[in-house]
C-alpha cells in the first residue's frame, strides 16, 4: 500500500491539559428536535472538558450536510458554532477535518473563528513522545467502494461549481434527502463491527508495515473502538454521537478512548 502524503503537525501538551478528538455529530439528522437534543448534550460535554482543553479536534461529519455557498451556509448547529467561537476567543485552537458529509468546507470557519481546516489526513507529533495518523477515515482501506466512486464526483471542482449554481433551498433539500435515504437503507451498517474485515483497522495494519505510528485516530465508522494494530500501535475510532457519545483525548502519556454520559 502506498502511504498517503501527510502534512506534519506538532503539538506540545502542557501539564494538566488534553487535546480532545470527536467526530460524527451529524447535526441536522434525523430531524430538528433530535438534532438539537444531541447538540445540547455536546455542549454540556464541551462545558465539562473545557478546563482541561488545550485544543479541540473535530474529525469530520460534524454536520449531516454542509456546503458553503458564496453568500450562504446551511441552517442548523448554531449553538455549537457559537460555542466553538467562544472557545476560539479564549485562545483554544479549533481544528476541523472534512468528512464525507461535510466535504465542502471552504473559508467560513476559518474567517469566523480562526479554525484550522484539513481535507486530508495528517501526521501528528505529540510532545516528542508519540506520533498519530489522524483523519476522518472515509475512502481509506479496502471496501467502501460505492462511496469511493461517489467521492470522486463530490470532490470534482466542476461538479462543485455546478452544485453551487443550484438555489440553496433546492440544493440543501436534495442533499439532506439523499443522506436520510442512504441511512434508512443501511440502518445497521454504521453499527456493525466487521471483525478482521474492519477496513480502517486493516488500513492501519497496512500502513504500519511501511511506517510506524503509535496511534491511528479516525471517525467515520460510528464505532467506538480501541484495537491493537501491532505490539506498539493502536487504532482508535472516536465513534459517534448518534449512538455512542464517545470521543478520544491525548495527554502527555498517550491517546485514550472515552465516553460522555
Amino acid at each position: 500500500m502506498s502511504l498517503p502524503q501527510l502534512s506534519e503537525v506538532r503539538i506540545d501538551i502542557a501539564s494538566g491539559k488534553k487535546v480532545f478528538f470527536a467526530s460524527d455529530f451529524h447535526l441536522g439528522a434525523p430531524d430538528l428536535k433530535k438534532s438539537q437534543e444531541r447538540e445540547r448534550s455536546i455542549l454540556r460535554w464541551l462545558d465539562h472538558i473545557e478546563p482541561e482543553m488545550q485544543a479541540l479536534w473535530l474529525l469530520g461529519d460534524i454536520f449531516d450536510f454542509w456546503f458553503e455557498y458564496k453568500h450562504a451556509v446551511p441552517k442548523g448547529g448554531l449553538r455549537l458554532q457559537g460555542r466553538l467561537a467562544e472557545l476560539a476567543d479564549k485562545g483554544i485552537p479549533i481544528v476541523l477535518f472534512a468528512g464525507n458529509h461535510d466535504l465542502w468546507y471552504k473559508d467560513y470557519f476559518e474567517q469566523e473563528i480562526g479554525a484550522i481546516i484539513y481535507h486530508q489526513p495528517i501526521a501528528l507529533q505529540v510532545n516528542n513522545r508519540f506520533r498519530a495518523f489522524v483523519g476522518h477515515g472515509d475512502g481509506l482501506g479496502p471496501g467502501d467502494y460505492n462511496y469511493k466512486r461517489l467521492k470522486k464526483v463530490f470532490t470534482n471542482r466542476f461538479c462543485q461549481w455546478a452544485f453551487e449554481r443550484i438555489h440553496p433551498n433546492l440544493g440543501i433539500g436534495i442533499a439532506r434527502k439523499w443522506s436520510a435515504h442512504s441511512r434508512s437503507h443501511n440502518p445497521e451498517g454504521e453499527q456493525t463491527f466487521r471483525g478482521e474485515k474492519e477496513w480502517l483497522w486493516q488500513f492501519s495494519k497496512e500502513i504500519e508495515k511501511e511506517r510506524h505510528f503509535d496511534y491511528y485516530i479516525f471517525g467515520h465508522r460510528h464505532l467506538a473502538l480501541a484495537l491493537e494494530v501491532g505490539p506498539h500501535a493502536k487504532y482508535i475510532n472516536t465513534g459517534d454521537w448518534l449512538h455512542n457519545n464517545s470521543y478520544a483525548y491525548a495527554d502527555a502519556e498517550g491517546i485514550h478512548l472515552a465516553f460522555w454520559s
